[in-house]
């Protein structure tokens, strides 16, 4: 399989899943080049000669290392933000001539040289959620609402041909993840899987793998029938099984829909125990709480998520911090800056008022918000403060003799 790579995206904690990851490759695909991005420092004794991936990758090889960039995702949104610009490195700099990502969760069972012929008839392949149309309201609001606001394809699993038409995808999905891969599904966005909702219209070339061996997952089980034993061979509605996708092991969910949606199956229950030893003897003990150098500021303070979405969203804040993680220097630290100025609980941090509100009611509602932070600034000081206060509170005497 010359010229075939692989490759998934990691902080640390993740690292025994793809160990578990990358030897299922190795299994089934001996020729396959296997490459580790890792969006975190290296734990400690992590040595690439000693593990079955070919190739580090970090942030910085993609240079996407700047600290306002990185504070501005969270871990989840950084680990899935790197896969398109990782997927163009890979096609370029390594003269990839196919190129396919795997979640760090997905163990492969075989049948990756079907995936790999695949591609030399589309310039990508993608897994649709679901497959068959489901039946059960509670499988309609479990898996078709949830792809509806998650999406339609899984992006645990992409393939890519490094054509012109797949560099092409490539190219447009990288640049999409550089500056809108965010968990905001009120803005339609859902990190790096709502975007290739699109790619079939912009890249009509794309194959959808509606095979039931590929991407099986709680979310599709209503209509794959699991049979047979990691011994005998695991089979999916008869076909062989290619690659199973443990989504959701950490949280908790992996176990709580495969009680939902498998029942007692015992090859399901089965494959989920293997996974769990493959794991813990590939360190889950020891790294499966790692914390990830990007969750927190550098004093060791974990960082919220409205720290994130406050910071993105105000550029007069990303110039006045341009790096955010930093708290040494109490004048240059966002952190301090938050402490002081940043909105407090059920404070969204800027003032806003209904579009329909009485225009005396606003500008009240202003007047109170401004007051509130002149009192929390300590850079004013008490005489300072009391200068801009007292004609703040005549002014808001004022505005009750308006309407509203």
């Amino acid at each position: 399989m010359a010229g075939v790579h692989a490759f998934t995206s990691i902080t640390a904690n993740y690292l025994p899943k793809a160990r578990v990851l990358a030897e299922s490759i190795r299994r089934h695909g001996p020729g396959f080049r296997i490459h580790l991005v890792l969006c975190d420092e290296p734990p400690p004794g992590f040595d690439l000669a000693l593990e079955p991936f070919d190739a580090l990758i970090t942030p910085a090889d993609l240079g996407l290392d700047a600290p306002a960039w990185l504070f501005s995702h969270s871990v989840v949104e950084l680990c899935t933000a790197v896969k398109g610009p990782a997927l163009q490195h890979i096609l370029a700099a390594q003269g990839a001539d196919k190129v396919f990502y795997f979640d760090p969760d997905i163990a492969v069972f075989g049948r990756l040289e079907e995936l790999v012929a695949a591609l030399d008839r589309h310039c990508a392949l993608l897994t649709p959620h679901q497959c068959v149309p489901e039946v059960d309201d509670e499988a309609v609001r479990a898996n078709e609402i949830c792809s509806l606001r998650h999406g339609v394809f899984n992006l645990g699993f992409l393939g890519v041909r490094g054509d012109a038409e797949g560099r092409r995808l490539a190219d447009w999905w990288a640049e999409r993840l550089r500056s809108y891969c965010f968990d905001e599904p009120q803005r339609g966005l859902f990190t790096d899987q709502r975007w290739m909702d699109l790619a079939p219209c912009f890249f009509p070339d794309i194959g959808i793998l509606r095979d039931p061996g590929f991407n099986v997952a709680t979310w599709n089980l209503t209509h794959r029938q699991v049979t047979g034993s990691l011994r005998d061979g695991v089979r999916v509605n008869g076909e062989p099984l290619g690659f199973y996708h443990f989504s959701g092991f950490d949280s908790g969910a992996q176990e709580r829909m495969l009680a939902r949606f498998g029942g007692d199956n015992p090859t399901l229950w089965e494959l989920r125990a293997w996974y769990l030893a493959e794991c813990d003897r590939h360190g889950q003990a020891e790294l499966g709480e790692h914390p990830a150098r990007w969750s927190r500021f550098d004093d060791g303070t974990a960082i919220e998520t409205r720290q994130r979405v406050l910071y993105r969203s105000r550029p007069d804040l990303q110039r006045a911090f341009p790096n955010p993680f930093a708290t040494a220097d109490p004048r240059a630290s966002y952190l301090q800056w938050w402490r002081v100025e940043g909105p407090t609980d059920g404070d969204a941090g800027s003032f806003r008022a209904a579009v329909d509100a009485p225009y005396g009611h606003v500008l009240g509602e202003f007047l109170d918000y401004t007051a509130a932070r002149i009192r929390r600034s300590p850079r004013l000081g008490r005489l300072g403060r009391a200068c801009l206060l007292g004609p703040l509170a005549l002014v808001r005497r004022l505005t009750r003799l308006l309407p509203g």
